[in-house]
């Protein structure tokens, strides 16, 4: 019987929860307020960032939407992080705010098995613990074998600016106050944060001529393995400054800002802190980058990023019109703060589902995270185990794959009491996590969910074998012959002076591809978009053989099952801290429990030796101390 998947809510975790579910056999009901509405960019008109972009990448060559509609939606492309190395370089396209949600929506309704219901779902049904369904506001009941929450800030949502509180998840939309007030009554861990977001100008009020225009544009640049057929003209974004008379006005007003007047209880992203934080929490800074973005061709309004802010309307006016080149700006809306339910991610196994309540998924900010990429790649974990129906959820290791890190940080982790983040920092593993190399690791993972095309699949092995061909032949020796000493001189390389490998030579950065090839003139052809990541593999070979015999042993921790009656707090020969945080973790393996704070090498060692004694087989203490040679 085919399994029926309801997704409760339209945004980014929503899109890909319910387009991946309905690809992989199941009956699928999207329930959302507004269909008009799905996949609308709440907050900024732009798609990846720092680390964000990995996990972009990462969904398109899982055979997720968000890299294709982007691409096709995209007005500027950037990469970021350029002056560090391509394990950490990041990028970030600012997409067309009306014709991202419109590309998504027409991405949805070609899923065969996918169907749109606008309502509102206010409880849901049960049988025991068991999720079985939900209930609409208009008393209709849909039954389901697994329903997924991906609620964003709708669930108790608060809207602030300065005194004013209005009830809302969005400006415009209303919340959903009796799911939040049904997912309490049932014993749902719940805790509130907040986000918020800025205001946005006329185009035609903003003096252009005088500020500088953003660089660092990749005309061609996308996130998709499959290039768009073709993407809006370009759009130009410009920068401009916070200055003191900024930070006075903010000063002066801080007893209106419900960030500090108690009115908001939640807290809000660290990573992405309002204006009235900036100015505070970094006294000694005389200015802040703002960049002025244009939504998109077919609307006036341009968003002030850098300038999130929930102050009250006249003091946001005066604020902007300090800003240079904004001095005459009108403002078309005015920024404010959301503050929502949240679920703590704790309860939660590796594939997004609830411990407690089995046939419940939740995915995106109801988990604590913020941002569309986050929120978009939970969507798809919890649309992929949802749809599987499996005792073992469908997870990806943090070794292979941003998603990975972030779903083992939720689950064992948690949130810490903020909006958690994708950073590169977060990743261990990240010399073996490019962007370049996101098809390589995780295209077969998508070809065996079956969400990858024949054709995309093809030309992959294409160019793998173009690229495998010159792997093959780096240690292979160039020697410095007469005739090869005047291609160098013919083609600008200082003459070579002893015989080197062509992995040498290709590892060198004055050298570039197109010279070696021309030294090496029987080498295989490359595809242009491959010689980038083709030489970063050659370039970081030697290191990316020790990352990868590091993760190797780490990932021996993450075989070793934990009981899942294990009694944590009676483990005497551990300390109280290490017991407690273990308790509230309930780490699934020996590797989730490394990962958790406060957990010491030496409490580690007293767990592995726990696990002998009682299971000789389950647990292997000689992988503990290959770790720590």
């Amino acid at each position: 019987m085919t399994r029926r998947i309801v997704v409760v809510g339209g945004g980014h975790a929503g899109c890909e929860a319910a387009a991946v579910a309905a690809r992989m056999g199941c009956d699928v009901v999207l329930v959302t307020h507004d269909p008009t509405a799905i996949g609308r960019l709440s907050c900024n008109p732009a798609i990846g960032g720092l680390a964000k972009g990995h996990l972009v990448k990462e969904l398109d060559a899982l055979g997720g939407l968000m890299a294709k509609v982007a691409d096709a939606s995209t007005v500027q492309f950037r990469h970021l992080n350029t002056r560090k190395g391509l394990a950490v370089r990041s990028s970030r396209a600012q997409v067309d705010v009306d014709l991202y949600p419109a590309l998504m929506q027409a991405q949805l309704g070609h899923v065969e098995g996918l169907s749109i219901v606008a309502g509102e779902v206010v409880s849901l049904r049960w049988s025991g613990r068991r999720v079985i369904g939900v209930a609409l506001r208009d008393g209709t009941e849909v039954s389901a074998d697994a329903v997924i929450l991906t609620t964003g800030t709708f669930l108790g949502g608060i809207m602030h600016r300065g005194q004013h509180q209005e009830a809302g998840g969005r400006l415009g939309d209303a919340p959903a106050l009796e799911l939040a007030a049904d997912l309490r009554a049932r014993g749902l861990s719940v805790f509130r944060l907040k986000t918020g977001t800025v205001p946005r100008l006329h185009r035609d009020t903003i003096a252009w001529h005088t500020l500088p225009a953003q660089e660092d544009i990749v005309p061609d640049g996308r996130f998709s393995l499959s290039p768009p057929a073709s993407r809006p003209k370009p759009l130009t974004c410009h920068v401009t400054y916070t200055n003191a008379h900024t930070h006075d006005l903010v000063r002066s007003h801080l007893n209106d800002s419900p960030l500090y007047t108690g009115a908001i209880v939640g807290r809000g992203p660290r990573y992405c802190p309002s204006i009235e934080d900036k100015v505070v929490r970094f006294a000694e800074r005389e200015r802040h980058l703002v960049h002025l973005e244009p939504e998109g061709h077919g609307t006036p309004r341009v968003y002030v990023n850098g300038l999130s802010t929930s102050l009250p309307e006249e003091v946001q006016l005066a604020m902007v019109r300090s800003l240079e080149g904004c001095e005459n700006a009108d403002v078309l809306q005015y920024g404010y703060a959301v503050e929502y339910d949240v679920s703590d991610p704790r309860d939660l196994d590796m594939g997004l589902q609830h411990r407690e309540m089995p046939g419940l998924f939740l995915a995106g900010q109801i988990n604590g995270t913020s941002g569309y990429e986050e929120a978009a790649v939970q969507g798809f974990v919890a649309g992929v185990n949802a749809a599987r129906d499996e005792e073992e959820p469908w997870v990806l290791g943090r070794a292979e794959a941003y998603i990975g890190v972030l779903v083992d940080d939720l689950v064992h982790r948690g949130v810490g009491g903020e909006p958690y983040r994708m950073f590169t920092s977060r990743a261990e593993h990240r010399l073996l996590l490019r962007e370049d190399n996101a098809d390589t690791r995780l295209l077969p993972h998508g070809r065996a969910l079956g969400l990858v095309t024949d054709e995309v699949w093809a030309a992959h092995q294409r160019r793998r074998a173009s690229v495998d061909a010159v792997m093959a032949r780096s240690d292979e020796l160039v020697r410095p012959t007469a005739a090869l000493r005047e291609r160098c001189s013919d083609v600008g390389i200082e003459p070579l002076q002893k015989q080197t490998t062509l992995g040498s030579l290709l590892r060198r950065p004055d050298i570039t591809w197109a010279q070696v090839h021309a030294l090496v003139p029987d080498l295989p052809d490359v595809p242009a978009e491959d010689v980038e990541p083709l030489v970063s593999e050659i370039r970081y070979m030697p290191y990316v053989e020790r990352a990868q015999e590091r993760a190797r042993r780490l990932s021996r921790f993450d075989h070793v099952r934990l009981p899942e009656d294990m009694d944590w707090l009676g483990l005497s020969s551990l300390s109280m801290e290490v017991r407690e945080r273990l308790h509230e973790a309930r780490p699934e393996t020996l590797g989730a429990a490394s990962r958790l704070p406060g957990i010491t090498p030496a409490a580690l060692s007293v767990v592995a030796a726990w696990l002998q004694q009682r299971a000789p087989d389950a647990a292997d203490d000689g992988a503990y101390r290959s770790r720590n040679r």
